[in-house]
C-alpha cells in the first residue's frame, strides 16, 4: 500500500497485492515466508516506479510466529500458528508455570499457538540448540530489508515473554503495558535468553535500505524502515477513528480482535478467566481483547465449496443469508475444532449435532449461521469487556474486511443494542502510514488527532439497531 500525508490529508491506494498460502511439508505447516518476501520486494518496486519520492516504508503482519535464526541465517521456514505442534508445548509450558502466574507477568490471553508455547515445542524438539536469536515476522522482513534485528514492542507484546508492566514481574505496579522481556519467565521455561533481540517501540528508526535492496528495487535513494504497530491489529486500532474513550472496536478479518482500549491492563483473576487479553498498542496503549474466532469461518466454508466443485458468489451467499426468515443455529464459534484448516460445513454440522441444534440445511443458511454466531459472539465479548474494564461502551467500531459485510454490521449493532460504525476497510495499512508519517514529520498529534485525520478522510458507515 502507497500511503500520501499531509496536512489534513491522508490517502492510500494499492500497489500490489498476492496470495499468502502457507505449505504443508511431512513436518508440518509451515508460512512460504521466501515466497512473500519476494513479493514484498515487488511490491516495493511498485511503489517506488509510482512515486519515486517514497519516504519510508513499514512492514505489519500477523502475531506470534518465528523464524529461528544463527547469524544472519534463518533455519527454517516459520511454522504456522495453526500447526498442532504447539499442543506439546502447552503441556511441558504449564508443568513449568501455571496460568495464573502467566497471566499476572504478561497479561496475556491463553491460546495454545501463543509464541511461548511453540517455543516450549521447539524446545523439546532440540530445535533450539543451533539458534542464536529469533525474529518475529514483520521483524525478519524489516531485518532482509535493513540488516537491522529488533523486535517491535507491540508484536513482541503478543509472545506471553513480554512484562505487561515496565519494571514489574509481578504485575503489581506501574500503569503501563508492554515492558521489556521477561528474564525470569524466560530462564523458567529453560529458553535461551540470547534469543531475544531488543525492543524498539512503533515509531522508531529500524533503519536504512541496504544498498543491494535498494538497487532490487529501483530507489534511487535509500529511504527509512520504520516500527509501527509491527502486529497488524496494533496498526488497525490506531487507525480505528473513534471519537470517545467509550467506543469499543473489532478489527474484523480471518480473527475478530473484539475490545476497548485501555490506559493500563486489567490482571483480575476474572479476566483471566475470561480469556482476555491485554496487549500492547501504539503510544503505550493497552490493546484489552479478545481473540474471536472470525471469518475464518467463512473462508474455510467458500474453500471446502470450491473444492467440492461448487463456484460459490460471496456477495450472492451474503444477499440470500440475509433473506433467511427461519431460525438459524447460533453456535461457538470460539470451538478449538475450528482452528484447523479443513472442511468447515461438515465441522459446523458436526458441532451442531453434538450440541443438540439443527445444523443448517443450505449454503445460504449456513451463512447466516456464521454470520449470526459471530455478532452473538461480538456482543458476550463486549459485554465482559464493558463489565472487565469498568468501561461504559457507547458504540462500536467495525474496521478490516468484516466492514464491508453490510449483514454481519448490522446483526452485530442489534444484539449488542449499540450504533455500529464500520470503516475504513484498510485500516491496518492506514494505522501503519499514519505512523510512518509522524515518524517522518509528516504528520504531528496524539492517536486522537491521528484518529480524527482516518474519520475525515474515511467517513464510516453508522447502522443503528434495530427493535
Amino acid at each position: 500500500m502507497l500511503g500520501h500525508v499531509g496536512h489534513n490529508e491522508l490517502s492510500i491506494r494499492p500497489v500490489a497485492r498476492f496470495p499468502n498460502n502457507p505449505v504443508r511439508t511431512i513436518d508440518g505447516l509451515h508460512w512460504n515466508i521466501l515466497e512473500l518476501y519476494r513479493n514484498v520486494l515487488g511490491g516495493l518496486r511498485a511503489a517506488v516506479r509510482e512515486d519515486p519520492t517514497v519516504a519510508s516504508a513499514a512492514v505489519d503482519s500477523w502475531a506470534v510466529d518465528y523464524a529461528l535464526m544463527r547469524g544472519e541465517r534463518m533455519l527454517g521456514n516459520p511454522y504456522h500458528y495453526r500447526d498442532e505442534r504447539a499442543a506439546a508445548g502447552v503441556a511441558a509450558t504449564h508443568a513449568l508455570v501455571g496460568q495464573d502466574e502467566l497471566y499476572s507477568g504478561s497479561g496475556l490471553q491463553f491460546l495454545p499457538f501463543n509464541t511461548l508455547y511453540q517455543l516450549a515445542a521447539d524446545r523439546l524438539a532440540g530445535s533450539l540448540a543451533a539458534a542464536d536469536s529469533l525474529l518475529l515476522i514483520p521483524d525478519l522482513v524489516s531485518f532482509w530489508l535493513t540488516g537491522t534485528m529488533v523486535a517491535e514492542r507491540t508484536n513482541a507484546s503478543t509472545t506471553g515473554l513480554l512484562r505487561v508492566r515496565a519494571g514489574s514481574t509481578t504485575g503489581t505496579s506501574a500503569t503501563t503495558a508492554g515492558g521489556d522481556w521477561d528474564d525470569a519467565l524466560i530462564a523458567r521455561l529453560g529458553l535461551p535468553k540470547g534469543l531475544f533481540p531488543s525492543l524498539i517501540d512503533a515509531g522508531g528508526r529500524i533503519g536504512s535500505l541496504l544498498p543491494g535492496v535498494a538497487a532490487e528495487i529501483g530507489a534511487g535513494r535509500r529511504f527509512d524502515v520504520v516500527a509501527v504497530g509491527s502486529h497488524d491489529t496494533a496498526s488497525a486500532v490506531a487507525a480505528v477513528p473513534m471519537a470517545s474513550d467509550t467506543a469499543a472496536y473489532i478489527s474484523s478479518g480471518t480473527w475478530s480482535l473484539v475490545g476497548v482500549e485501555l490506559a493500563s491492563p486489567v490482571l483480575s483473576e476474572a479476566s483471566r478467566a475470561a480469556n482476555f487479553t491485554n496487549e500492547g498498542g501504539v503510544d503505550g496503549r493497552v490493546r484489552y481483547l479478545r481473540n474471536v474466532m472470525g471469518l475464518w469461518l467463512l473462508s474455510e466454508s467458500m474453500r471446502a465449496w470450491e473444492q467440492a466443485g461448487a463456484s460459490p458468489n460471496l456477495a450472492a451467499l451474503l444477499a440470500e443469508a440475509a433473506r433467511v426468515t427461519g431460525p438459524v443455529p447460533v453456535f461457538d464459534v470460539d470451538d478449538p475444532g475450528f482452528l484447523a484448516p479443513g472442511d468447515m460445513p461438515a465441522r459446523i454440522a458436526d458441532h451442531c449435532a453434538r450440541h443438540g441444534l439443527r445444523p443448517p440445511g443450505t449454503p445460504a443458511e449456513l451463512v447466516r449461521s456464521i454470520v449470526e454466531s459471530l455478532a452473538a459472539a461480538y456482543a458476550r465479548t463486549l459485554a465482559t469487556a464493558a463489565e472487565l474494564s469498568g468501561t461504559r461502551i457507547s458504540a462500536v467500531h467495525i474496521v478490516g474486511g468484516g466492514s464491508q459485510n453490510e449483514l454481519l454490521c448490522q446483526l452485530t449493532a442489534d444484539r449488542t443494542g449499540l450504533p455500529v460504525l464500520a470503516g475504513p476497510v484498510e485500516a491496518t495499512a492506514i494505522g501503519n502510514v499514519l505512523v510512518q508519517a509522524r515518524s517522518q514529520g509528516l504528520a504531528t498529534g496524539s492517536l486522537e488527532g491521528l484518529r480524527a485525520l482516518v474519520a475525515r478522510a474515511f467517513p464510516p458507515r453508522r447502522y443503528e439497531p434495530r427493535t
